[in-house]
């Protein structure tokens, strides 16, 4: 096995062991928050400090992972995750909103640094001007990962029902720390590193490219949360009367499914391509179709057809177009970005990624308990929209470094 290879799968691996505890403290504190009272916004703003950290955490850790390298802020992003895992196994009494939200924004900041280096490191990995390859790596990292992170609902759902808050947190720290220790071990130091030191104004992109395809996913990754992160578990819970085992279990399928077919989105694509990557028409082309199904599943639950048949088939199309989406966008960004810049393109983008989440995380919570499931589905077709028509400046491939300002 060659080098490059053998830290690709450690990188990897990583990641996949960090995606499992993330997803499964999402659905760990969403449903033990709610079951303890909290309302669906309460339930949302436990995650504010989460997604807004990310904001910060992304713009500083790619400039962080030129300066030191990436392989060390993956290692940052492990251990800051134990200890939020850590804070939340205090007695309830101390579980006030504040505290929570402390957890998580430290949650938050460890998820957007593993996320960055993970993601970036591919860039380095792959031998430049191999579009195809490139496309086909970060696909595979990026849609595993998404798979994971849904049997990380499933197990959180799962271990809450049976161990407890408590005794699933630990569990969950334990088995992140040993992959720390194996990681730290394998992986070289000085991975994404620049051999000048940048300086921090250079993490705002100056590639026209870059900033349309990062305010294009800040709509994309907006409009998936504005229903999916509150409303919908809330929604199967107390309306549909699912359990805890059957909400975490669907979603779970739902994000693996997702996760496959991300995966799966260059051997999809590849006729349409001609064994090239995806460009800007691909991104344009996937946004519009997408905006179709949350508006669709909307229509049929004002229509009083069956809950959880409307749910369960537009979940499917919507997760399919979605991970395509999330797919070519993926890629983009390792395309367009420089090659001795890619921590800081990537941790740009990110951060409009994680802007994003934050205002779909919010905008769920409100909009669930003003206009309930149907609403945030109208807002998130909306969301998707305006992703499509910011994707009608993005360029090809080739032509990205001759826009640069």
């Amino acid at each position: 096995m060659n080098t490059s290879l053998r830290n690709y799968l450690t990188v990897t691996g990583g990641y996949w062991a960090f995606t499992i505890t993330d997803g499964a403290i999402r659905m760990l504190v969403v449903l033990y928050f709610h079951q303890l009272g909290y309302s669906p916004f309460e339930v949302a703003m436990l995650f504010l400090f989460y997604e807004f950290f990310g904001i910060v955490t992304n713009l500083v850790g790619g400039w962080l992972g030129a300066r030191i390298g990436l392989n060390l802020t993956m290692h940052i992003g492990m251990g800051m995750q134990i200890i939020a895992l850590a804070m939340l196994t205090v007695p309830d009494t101390w579980l006030s909103v504040a505290y929570v939200m402390a957890a998580q924004a430290l949650s938050g900041i460890a998820k957007d640094l593993n996320k960055m280096s993970a993601k970036a490191s591919v860039k380095t990995l792959v031998n430049e001007g191999n579009e195809a390859s490139l496309f086909k790596w970060v696909a595979l990292l990026t849609g595993s990962k998404n798979a994971l992170k849904g049997a990380g609902f499933f197990i959180g759902a799962a271990l809450l029902q049976n161990i407890g808050f408590r005794g699933a947190l630990a569990l969950l720290s334990g088995l992140l720390l040993a992959v720390l220790i194996i990681t730290a071990i394998r992986l070289p130091s000085g991975v994404g590193k620049m051999a000048s030191k940048p300086k921090f104004n250079q993490v705002f992109s100056r590639v026209a490219a870059i900033n349309w395809l990062s305010a294009a996913r800040f709509f994309l990754f907006g409009s998936r949360d504005i229903w999916f992160v509150v409303g919908l578990p809330v929604f199967l819970y107390d309306v549909l009367k699912w359990p805890f085992m059957q909400v975490g279990g669907f979603l779970a399928l739902w994000i693996i499914g997702y996760g496959l077919i991300q995966a799966s989105a260059p051997r999809l694509l590849g006729r349409s391509h001609h064994g090239k990557g995806p460009n800007g028409a691909s991104a344009r082309f996937w946004a519009f179709a997408l905006a179709v199904f949350p508006a669709g599943i909307a229509v049929g639950l004002n229509r009083g057809w069956p809950a959880d048949g409307v749910l369960i088939t537009g979940l499917i199309l919507f997760g399919a177009v979605f991970a395509i989406n999330s797919a070519v966008h993926s890629y983009l960004i390792l395309a367009y970005a420089d090659r001795d810049k890619v921590a800081m393109n990537v941790g740009f983008y990110y951060m409009a990624n994680a802007g994003g989440r934050l205002t779909g995380t919010v905008l769920s919570g409100w909009i669930y308990q003003q206009a309930g499931l149907t609403g945030c589905l109208w807002w998130s077709s909306a969301f998707v929209l305006m992703a499509a028509l910011l994707s009608l400046a993005l360029p090809p491939v080739d032509s990205t470094h001759a826009s640069a300002a």
